[in-house]
């Protein structure tokens, strides 16, 4: 998986890091914030692990743009700080982090962490290839609008007519209605 962190402390950034790639992840280090969106801009990392507080711009506003980002497939967002009480946790998770560990890092508890970011962000990919599938009969080859429901007679297009109106299209087997009353049922 590949990983961005932005930490601005130089021992930790080197340890964390070293201990990613020994777990077999593709990792970018960066000193701050600025530098981390840039980066991040650039690489589209699935899972960011950002110190709360660094130079340039914090890991909240780090959170913040990342989450600003639309179009892209979803960034799981850890942050690590040395703050502690549940008044940081939740600004953090307000920001738009997915998880925060407090400093020093137990990496046991780290790679539990990445376990879920990774089962996470599948999910998260099975959803969008979900998404993008349409209906089609597999008798009159109709296709269902994604949003209608099944019974929703109008709902139901000529292939060709769809399709010439739509260019993003990936397709599945349904069955109609009128198909469905007239062959199964």
């Amino acid at each position: 998986m590949k990983i961005l962190i932005a930490e601005d402390e130089g021992v930790s950034r080197v340890v964390l890091a070293t201990k990613l790639r020994e777990m077999g992840h593709e990792v970018r280090e960066t000193m701050d914030g600025t530098e981390a969106w840039s980066v991040f801009q650039e690489e589209r990392p699935r899972i960011v692990i950002t110190d709360w507080m660094m130079p340039g711009f914090d890991g909240g506003e780090l959170s913040e743009r990342v989450r600003g980002e639309v179009d892209r497939p979803y960034t799981y967002i850890i942050v690590l700080t040395s703050l502690s009480g549940k008044g940081s946790y939740l600004e953090a998770m307000d920001a738009g982090a997915d998880d925060f560990l407090t400093k020093p890092v137990d990496m046991d508890e780290l790679t539990a962490r990445l376990r879920v970011a990774e089962r996470v962000l599948a999910l998260e990919t099975e959803v969008q290839l979900m998404s993008r599938l349409l209906p089609i009969c597999m008798y009159c080859k109709k296709i269902r609008d994604r949003d209608a429901s099944w019974e929703e007679q109008s709902s139901w297009q000529n292939l060709e007519e769809y399709v010439a109106r739509n260019d993003d299209i990936q397709l599945s087997h349904g069955v109609c209605k009128d198909c469905f009353d007239k062959n199964v049922g």
